[in-house]
């Protein structure tokens, strides 16, 4: 089994305690995670939020929603892939 498809299969509850374990840096039983303990926890966590719960839900979800219902500037991530016309590299 990959991790992406072992992380997908993670249960609600088990999110829940691995994301409690991320938050705190350490396990239940007051076990201190190591750094790459951490990373991948964090990492199934937000893989398996990214299929099972609504964008507004999600680990880093940022809501731009002005009381209107306008949204405060942009997405960043949307434009992702496109180059930027103000970014000037230089060799």
């Amino acid at each position: 089994m990959d991790f992406e498809t072992l992380a997908r299969s993670l249960t609600h509850e088990t999110y829940e305690n691995l994301k409690r374990a991320v938050e705190l840096g350490k396990w239940p039983n007051g076990e201190r995670l190591s750094d790459e303990q951490r990373a991948l926890c964090l990492e199934a966590i937000i893989t398996w939020s990214e299929r099972n719960l609504p964008p507004e839900q999600r680990i880093g979800f940022i809501d731009r929603t002005k009381p209107d219902g306008t949204q405060h500037g942009s997405d960043p991530l949307e434009k992702l892939g496109q180059p930027d016309p103000n970014l000037i590299i230089k060799h």
